[in-house]
């Protein structure tokens, strides 16, 4: 038997303590999230126009180069080893 084209689906298991049925439902619901599961049925739960694909993977696209570039910043200002870490604040 060849090499299988498509991934197997990996289920989950959430063990229910003491019969708190929400605090299991919020967990899967919390890995779910997590791994893109829910942001992928969201996606394909409706067409998308071509036109609203490409909007959209730009703003993807745009986001994520702003948020690496904040991040980047903060971890500039951020950082301990500076000589004056407030300059101009005596």
């Amino acid at each position: 038997m060849g090499q299988l084209r498509h991934a197997y689906f990996i289920g989950r298991t959430v063990l229910v303590r003491n019969g708190n049925v929400e605090e299991a439902a919020r967990l899967i619901n919390r890995i779910l999230g997590k791994e893109g599961y829910l942001e992928q049925y969201r996606l394909t739960r409706y067409y998308e126009k071509p036109s609203q694909k490409r909007r959209r993977i730009n703003f993807e696209r745009c986001k994520a180069i702003y948020n690496e570039d904040m991040d980047r910043k903060i971890q500039f200002v951020m950082r301990k080893n500076r000589v004056d870490p407030f300059p101009g604040c005596s």
